[in-house]
């Protein structure tokens, strides 16, 4: 079982990619604030991030970021969820870390696919 950390501002997001999440042996964890996820982080230290690009405060490239910075960080999987979704967008995601990059609007499928070939 692998823990996983979803952040997005959007709470029907949120519950959208729980309830994608929810058939799966992972513990999810849902965050709609990015300014938490490093001490949120450092407690649940999560094996899968999944993380939206455009948020208020501070975008998940910055939240990545933070992140990579922590010691014990190094081994988590990043996926962007975005509507941000040119090829030019994906591809400066994947540069910015990421392991993946799902599209909005996606389907539990995706997300499922996407999570079952990062952590298994």
């Amino acid at each position: 079982m692998a823990r996983i950390l979803i952040v997005d501002d959007s709470p029907a997001d949120l519950k959208f990619m729980e309830a994608a999440l929810k058939a799966t042996p992972h513990s999810v964890t849902a965050l709609n604030d990015p300014a938490q996820v490093e001490a949120v982080a450092d407690q649940l230290r999560p094996d899968l991030l999944l993380v939206d690009v455009v948020m208020p405060g501070r975008n998940g490239y910055e939240v990545v970021r933070g992140l990579r910075r922590q010691p014990g960080m190094d081994n988590l999987k990043v996926v962007f969820v975005s509507s941000k979704g040119t090829e030019t967008d994906v591809k400066w995601g994947l540069r910015q870390g990421a392991d993946d990059y799902i599209v909005k609007p996606y389907t539990p499928e995706q997300v499922l696919g996407v999570v079952n070939r990062l952590i298994g």
